[in-house]
């Protein structure tokens, strides 16, 4: 979370709708905000009311002085992860960098990459 003054474009977060075969509707979310759910009968009507409503909220936490959450389009990362795992897995890991011929580092960017594609 930030501390600021001045609130983020409501265009600067994270936006998504998918749709519920529960709530027979389309349902947007914000990432950065994850209780705050908005309802449409199209994916633009569901998308326009989290925008009017993630508005009001960042209105609102300005105007009462409190955190704000920062857009992940607006955080700095540093490339950097300090990634604790089991003995076997790291093992594990390790024996098949070696065969395929790369660092371990290569090869968890590797399979990290292809899950965040969703191929593995």
């Amino acid at each position: 979370m930030m501390k600021t003054k001045s609130k983020p474009d409501v265009g600067h977060y994270m936006l998504s709708v998918i749709w519920s075969e529960q709530d027979q509707s389309y349902l947007a979310k914000a990432a950065e905000f994850e209780s705050l759910i908005a309802h449409g009968e199209t994916q633009e009507e569901a998308m326009s009311e989290m925008k009017a409503l993630l508005a009001a909220v960042l209105e609102d936490l300005s105007e009462n002085n409190e955190a704000i959450p920062e857009p992940f389009s607006m955080k700095k990362y540093s490339g950097k992860l300090n990634l604790r795992m089991p003995e076997a897995l790291h093992r594990q890991l390790s024996i098949e960098a070696s065969q395929q011929g790369v660092s371990l580092n290569q090869l968890i960017n590797l399979k990290l990459a292809a899950s965040a594609k969703g191929l593995i």
